[in-house]
């Protein structure tokens, strides 16, 4: 099956062959991608569309003296298959060698640790900066695509890129899609370009004052090759824009391009599912749908990611089509922006998407949204050790990002009821911002929740003496089943809080406690410097109470089970029942 493949270990292989084995090698390269996606999972459709391209280019080029960068780099499988690492999708033992994005600690041909959108223009601008002062002669490629072109920081390189004067190839890999459809007009142009075989007036790149070339069967290895050699060691930026197709190989996720940019294990014959997955927790999906159908000013924004909020595409065309519905594309500095002017012009917004991707928007929740103290709401999806676990999508900070922002009341449910609740709270008041922690599943308490989120109060879940325990949301399970063994085990009840609001302290509550606490335990799924528990330990810092203090430690934590890395930090229910156990003592 991989007759050819099995004798590339590197580029240099790659430029021995000739076109037509070049073909045969891209059709090898495509099956052991298969390989591996259909066992283990992963980002499908960007890699089956790019593998001509990936051929191609080591073909052309010198890697690594020639320096290549992936946008997003969930496009570099091919890219890895390669450069030396094709065992890592061939043999199911070596399935784990590598990570789903380039990594510079795997190859010398992988430059950066890339996962985010919109990087790769500014990257390679970076790095073409760097070959000019060492005066050397080296290609700078940037591959960008799949709905990147939308980010603000793409756009900004291009607007840099136009006035550069020096070797820039940037290859715009335009399969018609983002994870979803892509939005924006720059698209507009790519499709008018498409159509008309790249001689298009209406030519984004142009403007920007960049050369531009077009190839239409971005997947035909030969026309590709002609291509780069075209551009290869020319002294000026230049658009190499390619047609591909997403997916390209496997007839059904040709045609559903959103369901199949990524996923598990898949059967390849029918692309059915290996395992059948759990029953998915709806509770976000609810709440925005109640929000919408009852409030006809309301409105969803959502930034390339709606399949996360529960908007699969026959149910967003409803509210698109209501006007309550928008998909900004990969921007959503644009989208936290927007909220805020919607929301100080009377209308009830939400945007809500993945917690790694909320880190682009830190300016425009302070300065647009939060100093102008505008009624939007935000949800924050997979927050702490329970969401993604990549180094590259990972969100152990988001209490350190939102928390300490002025006028911003930041929420930590631990229920489904809680969720409930503080987001009518958020979507009917018109006195702040709001956010939300949204966790990817929310236990029920089957009891209503009634509170008055206007009043910041944390709930005492548990009242006893002695040590207290404040629990930031899915660690409240751990603090009651740890007050439970200390009264089983020691006859004592200990305090147990749910903080319910993470940007503030409850100090009449605190105050409180030191009538008959000695000790007070906190516990949160994010990182321990500058979280809600160091501010806890900053009221008591003049005070007699003894304060221990549980998080993540500050690192790129990658790979890892969520209970594993929380016990390694002292938040397992037995190394906290020890703990307690040692303070009543």
């Amino acid at each position: 099956m991989y007759n050819l493949l099995n004798t590339i270990n590197g580029p240099q292989d790659i430029k021995k062959l000739d076109i037509d084995q070049l073909k045969t090698l891209a059709d090898e390269t495509r099956q052991a991608l298969i390989n591996k996606i259909s066992n283990a999972g992963g980002h499908s459709g960007p890699n089956l569309g790019i593998v001509e391209t990936t051929v191609a280019l080591h073909y052309v080029f010198e890697s690594p003296k020639d320096k290549m960068v992936f946008d997003v780099s969930h496009q570099c499988y091919p890219h890895k298959i390669l450069t030396g690492r094709k065992e890592a999708y061939i043999d199911p033992e070596h399935f784990s060698d590598v990570t789903g994005f380039t990594n510079p600690l795997e190859s010398e041909h992988d430059l950066f640790t890339v996962g985010h959108t919109s990087t790769s223009v500014s990257l390679a601008l970076g790095l073409a900066k760097a070959r000019d002062l060492k005066k050397t002669d080296e290609n700078i490629i940037a591959i960008i695509g799949d709905g990147s072109l939308s980010g603000g920081e793409a756009l900004e390189a291009l607007d840099y890129a136009g006035e550069y004067d020096k070797n820039l190839i940037i290859i715009v890999n335009d399969n018609d899609q983002s994870i979803a459809e892509n939005h924006g007009g720059i698209y507009k142009s790519l499709k008018d370009l498409r159509d008309s075989n790249g001689t298009s007036d209406n030519n984004v790149f142009r403007t920007f004052g960049l050369d531009y070339r077009y190839l239409e069967d971005g997947n035909d290895t030969a026309k590709l090759v002609d291509a780069l050699n075209g551009v290869k060691n020319i002294d000026h930026p230049v658009v190499l824009h390619i047609h591909t197709i997403k997916g390209k190989g496997l007839d059904y996720a040709e045609k559903n391009r959103e369901a199949w940019h990524a996923g598990g294990p898949f059967n390849v014959e029918d692309g059915s599912p290996k395992f059948s997955g759990g029953s998915e927790d709806t509770t976000i999906f609810d709440s925005l749908k109640e929000l919408l159908d009852t409030n006809d000013k309301a409105i969803v924004l959502n930034a390339g990611t709606p399949m996360g909020l529960g908007f699969t595409k026959d149910i967003r065309e409803e509210y698109v089509a209501r006007g309550q519905f928008a998909d900004v594309g990969i921007a959503e500095e644009n989208a936290v922006a927007m909220i805020s002017g919607i929301a100080k012009n009377g209308g009830t917004a939400v945007f809500g998407t993945f917690a790694p991707f909320l880190q682009r928007t830190y300016d425009q929740v302070s300065h647009d949204l939060a100093l102008n103290n505008s009624p939007a709401t935000m949800l924050v999806l997979l927050p702490g050790v329970y969401g993604m676990n990549s180094n590259t999508h990972i969100a152990l900070c988001d209490i350190q990002m939102f928390a300490h922002i002025p006028n911003l009341v930041y929420f930590a449910p631990t229920s489904r009821e809680e969720y409930e609740q503080m987001f009518k709270y958020a979507t009917t008041q018109r006195n702040h911002p709001t956010g939300i922690r949204a966790l990817p599943a929310f236990p029920s308490t089957g009891v209503k929740d009634d509170t008055d989120y206007s009043v910041l109060k944390n709930k005492v879940e548990r009242k006893g003496s002695e040590v207290a325990i404040f629990a930031v949301g899915p660690m409240l399970s751990k603090a009651l089943e740890t007050a439970e063994n200390i009264e089983k085990e020691t006859g004592k009840k200990i305090t147990v809080v749910n903080p319910r609001f993470v940007s503030g302290l409850d100090e009449e509550l605190l105050t409180e406690l030191m009538a008959d606490h000695k000790a007070v335990i906190t516990i949160e799924d994010g990182e321990l410097m500058g979280g809600y528990g160091q501010t806890i330990a900053s009221f008591y810092g003049d005070k007699s109470m003894i304060v221990k203090n549980h998080g993540i430690s500050r690192k790129f934590h990658t790979d890892f089970d969520p209970e594993q890395l929380l016990a390694e930090h002292g938040m397992s229910v037995e190394k906290l029942t020890a703990e307690v156990k040692e303070l009543l003592a």
